[in-house]
């Protein structure tokens, strides 16, 4: 009796120390238990993601504004009436010598070239 309680407890203690110490044991768990954590957060943030850009596709099926809202801003169109103007920012002021050389560069006339026809 006292040989198979002996022969028992080593083999808990066996099993114990590879459950808790291997590879394959608590830190494998501990991981995937991190790692499904994060893929959770991950399909959390695509979701949101998706509901916006169904909100999106909806809004463009159905809406012009959206359509017409794209044109302006992507491809830079106006509608018939509507006047564009634009506002251009100040860049630094030019001292005297260097709006010389800008104009002593450009000066010369461009030749072109003769084209008979």
């Amino acid at each position: 009796m006292r040989i198979l309680l002996t022969l028992m407890l080593s083999t808990l203690l066996l099993l114990q120390a590879r459950l808790w110490l291997s590879d394959e044991g608590m830190s494998e768990v501990w991981r995937l238990e991190v790692q499904i954590a994060e893929r959770t957060e991950e399909n959390h943030q695509l979701a949101i993601r998706n509901a916006v850009l169904e909100g999106e596709v909806i809004n463009l099926k159905e809406g012009v504004e959206a359509a017409e809202e794209r044109a302006r801003t992507d491809l830079g169109m106006i509608a018939e009436g509507e006047t564009f103007y634009m506002v251009a920012r100040r860049g630094p002021q030019m001292n005297q010598s260097q709006k010389q050389s800008l104009t002593s560069s450009f000066s010369a006339p461009i030749s072109s070239p003769n084209i008979e026809q």
